[in-house]
Formats: C-alpha cells, structure tokens, sequence
C-alpha cells in the first residue's frame, strides 16, 4: 500500500534534513518538534507521577494515567517504554500517546522515564524497565492495580525494553506479564532484513540513524546479547503472551515480524498484525493523518482483548 500524500510530503521532508553529526543535537530538536505533532492532548482522569529508585539508588521518574471510566475495582494495567533509539525522547515527548493509549485500552498506562543512551548504555535502561516492572508488582494494592492484569509493552526501542524484560523475568525465574504489547519493536542489532533494504532511507526512520542508536545503545562493538538484541535469543519458550504490530514502509517491520513468528513457533500465544500504509513512529503523527491513529486504536483493543 503507498503511501498516503500526506504522510509522503512529510517523510520526503524529514529525508531534506541530514541527521545531526551529534545524536544530542537530534535529541533536542526531537524534544520540541515530536510533542507538536499528536496534536491536542486527550482528557483523562488523572495523571499521577512517582519516583522509583533503581537497582543503583537512581530516581526514576514513573507517570501513571488512568482513563476516564474506570469499572469499580483493581485497574489493568500496562507498564510501557517509550521509543526513541534509547538515546532521546522522554515522559514529556510521550505525553500525548500515552494518553491516548490509555483510553483506547482502557487500561492504566505505566510510563517510566528510564536512563538514555549514549550517557547510560545496556543494560541501564533495561534495569531501570525492570526495576520499574517490581515496583509496579509490589504496589498494585496501593496504586489500585489488579496483580493479575499487568502488561508491558513499548514502541521501537521501548518495544526492544520490554521483549528483553520478558526474556529477563523468565532467566531470572519471576512470574512473566500477563501480556507483551511490542510497537513496530527494534530486536535485531544486526540490520540485515529485506525491509532494511527496501526502507534505509526516506521513511522518516533510516538505516543511517538506527546504525547510529545501537551504536549508542550498545557502546561495545562486540557481538551483543540477548538481553540488548532479542531476535538474538535462541529460546523463546516460557514468554508472556504477545501483541505485536508491525508498519509496512519501516526498515524495522521484517525483525518484529520474525520475532512474533518465532515466539508463535514456540507455543507462545502472538498476535501479529501490519499496519499498511503506516511509517515507524506512527502514534506520534496525527497531525501529519489521522489515519496514523490506527496504531493506537488496535495497540488498545489487542490490551482491551487481553486484559479486560
């Protein structure tokens, strides 16, 4: 499926612009340009932020969104990662989508503002995701959160966070999510797929650039583990069960879609589903189509499905 004109002009516009030789400089424009473009905030009931301290005494900060309409009772919930490299955006960048996901699930989303790279490198953010993850477990009573319905997921790089929490909990012995919800997720550190090829440049998510993010992310140029590159992991058993959505035009649709694949082919429950017509970062671009909006309204009704 082409793409629509809208979305054209606006990848044709991104490609215009080289990428900044520093990913700092992109981390800083992306901070004022990517919060203009979901256009107008949804209502919810209420935003509650926290602070969590990490494995290593760290604060993190955790902001909890609670849909309006609530049935009386303990809440689903979903712990999520936001995208961005591991190297920019944050709570702020994500207000919009979360809130809309929210909604849309009917569930609490859990956003937790995890540690960038190339200052913090793996495992940093996937221990903080973690360490998130308990605290969120330890507290469902005082947070009005069902124990029985917790979820995580997250978008391109937070999609990568949360398949690696999954593939943590279960190494470690703990109990997995109730669901894994992977957003167009970046598994596989070693780029080499058709969609790569096809899409490397010009779909506002290049090759350039994510060569760029794992770099950041990875720090090491050896061989990386499981736990930073999912695709990686050679056993897939025992995982929770997973919603995947994969975009047409994104050099990273071939890797989510091999993982749901893999996962399916182990006996884990998986749904998977393209979006056609869609680009990597998609629940950010309302204002670019509304037609973008169908990343989050099928994220909401796969949670819905799953934990409601």
């Amino acid at each position: 499926m082409r793409l629509e004109a809208a979305l054209q002009q606006f990848v044709d516009a991104v490609a215009a612009h080289p990428l900044p030789h520093d990913l700092r400089d992109l981390r800083a424009i992306s901070a004022t340009a990517l919060p203009q473009l979901p256009g107008a905030p949804q209502r919810v009931a209420q935003v509650v932020e926290y602070s969590v301290t990490a494995r290593d005494g760290h604060a993190l900060e955790v902001r909890l969104y609670t849909p309006e309409g609530l049935p009386e009772g303990p809440a689903p919930a979903l712990l999520f990662a936001h995208g961005g490299g591991w190297f920019q955006c944050s709570l702020a960048v994500y207000d919009g989508p979360c809130r809309a996901l929210a909604n849309a699930s009917g569930c609490v989303v859990a956003a937790v503002g995890y540690r960038l790279a190339p200052e913090h490198p793996f495992p940093v953010a996937l221990h903080d995701v973690a360490d998130v993850w308990s605290w969120l477990q330890a507290n469902t009573e005082r947070l009005g959160l069902d124990s029985q319905r917790l979820a995580i997921g997250g978008d391109s790089a937070g999609g990568n966070l949360a398949a690696a929490c999954c593939l943590l909990l279960r190494d470690l012995g703990l109990p997995q999510p109730r669901r894994q919800l992977l957003l167009y997720p970046a598994l596989d550190a070693g780029m080499d797929s058709d969609s790569y090829r096809e899409y490397a440049s010009g779909y506002y998510l290049s090759a350039e650039l994510m060569q760029r993010c794992w770099q950041a992310y990875l720090g090491d140029p050896g061989a990386p583990p499981a736990l930073a590159s999912p695709a990686h992991a050679t056993d897939l058993h025992g995982l929770a069960p997973a919603s995947v959505l994969s975009c047409e035009h994104d050099p990273l649709r071939d890797e989510a879609e091999q993982y749901a694949l893999r996962l399916q082919a182990a006996g884990i429950d998986c749904t998977l589903e393209r979006l056609p017509g869609m680009v990597h970062a998609c629940i950010h671009l309302h204002t670019v189509s509304a037609s973008t909006d169908v990343a989050v309204q099928r994220a909401g009704a796969l949670l819905r499905q799953a934990l409601c």
